[in-house]
């Protein structure tokens, strides 16, 4: 299957040229990038997200193999969605799927289902390609598409079936995990919130954040990405995790009334 753009010239420029100098501005410099366990970096449009999203990416080492998650906002197909294989037709080149590592994670999980649908129209996944991309022209991805409300024991399983694909593997991959935090509520009122989550991802505490984010009503659109990937990226020997950039949309617009959280992360 060859997946087409779902949100080219809306959540950013569908033209190849014009994307790779905008993704030059928002990354900059990467002299400092460093390999990772894992990010946490943001999908809305890059006007709003961009910058904190480059900031993140310019700090990281970018292998050739990528695995991201992101939370299913369609509603389509099932909510534990692995694509294994075919291609992303995206504006700056295809991009394959890493056929043998997104097999083994399917086949370590009990839960993840083989299933393209659930990818057609997902941007939270999308939207990370670009930035990859410029880091790594030689990119290959396991796109994992997760929607709905799991418990723990769920994400905990997920997690440790990509942790375990990954040992087996036996190459470097990345995982990205996409989300936004707190939406359209007060900046203050988000950034409160948004710094509860936050502070849960900074600790390592996956299940911490999990609960966190249920107990406060944090709408951050993926904190089931987020959960598994601390949990995979713990597995894999993750120790440390650091912010690199938080911001919101009121920063852009100037509306502080109803804003969205924009978090960047790095677990090392």
């Amino acid at each position: 299957m060859i997946r087409q753009p779902a949100v080219a010239n809306q959540f950013y420029d569908g033209n190849p040229t014009r994307l790779h100098h905008d993704l030059g501005m928002l990354i900059g410099s990467v002299k400092d990038a460093r390999p990772a366990k894992a990010i946490v970096s943001p999908h809305a449009g890059y006007i709003y997200s961009g910058a904190v999203a480059g900031a993140t990416y310019a700090q990281v080492e970018v292998p050739e193999t990528v695995v991201i998650l992101g939370p299913n906002h369609t509603g389509v197909g099932s909510p534990v969605a692995v694509m294994t294989e075919g291609t992303w037709d995206m504006p700056m080149g295809a991009v394959s799927i890493s056929e043998d590592l997104a097999s083994l994670i399917v086949g370590c999980s009990d839960y993840l289902k083989d299933d393209a649908e659930a990818h057609i129209y997902e941007h939270s996944l999308e939207v990370q390609i670009p930035f990859l991309q410029y880091r790594q022209p030689r990119l290959s991805i396991v796109p994992v598409c997760l929607g709905g409300a799991f418990p723990f024991s769920i994400c905990e399983e997920i997690g440790s079936s990509i942790a375990e694909a990954v040992k087996q593997i036996g190459r470097p991959v990345l995982l990205v995990a996409s989300s936004d935090m707190t939406h359209y509520e007060p900046q203050q009122q988000a950034q409160a919130k948004d710094r509860l989550a936050i502070d849960k991802i900074l600790a390592l505490d996956p299940q911490g954040l999990l609960e966190t984010v249920r107990n406060h009503a944090i709408s951050m659109c993926g904190v089931i990405p987020t959960t598994v990937a601390l949990i995979a990226s713990l597995a894999l020997g993750a120790n440390s995790a650091r912010l690199v950039r938080y911001a919101t949309s009121g920063d852009i617009t100037g509306d502080y009334a109803r804003v969205v959280g924009y978090a960047g992360l790095i677990i090392e």
